[in-house]
């Protein structure tokens, strides 16, 4: 959902309760300046997003040292 920041600002209450259950762009000027989310996001939804990002071949140790910038 897309609204507006004087929407917002006028039923903050009601986008507090909708945002538990959809995220909520919020929009200055026609531009997305702000996104109202639950903190309590799907951990699945992260998982998916994660998946692949380390190559089948490297073990954990190598993405880690990767990580940390030894290699």
């Amino acid at each position: 959902m897309s609204i507006t920041a004087t929407e917002l600002k006028a039923n903050l209450g009601k986008y507090l309760l909708l945002a538990a259950s959809e995220d909520i762009f919020i929009t200055r000027n026609g531009k997305v300046v702000a996104r109202l989310t639950s903190p309590y996001q799907d951990k699945l939804d992260a998982v998916d997003a994660l998946f692949g990002s380390i190559p089948t071949t490297m073990t954990l140790e190598e993405a880690r040292e990767e990580r940390l910038g030894k290699i």
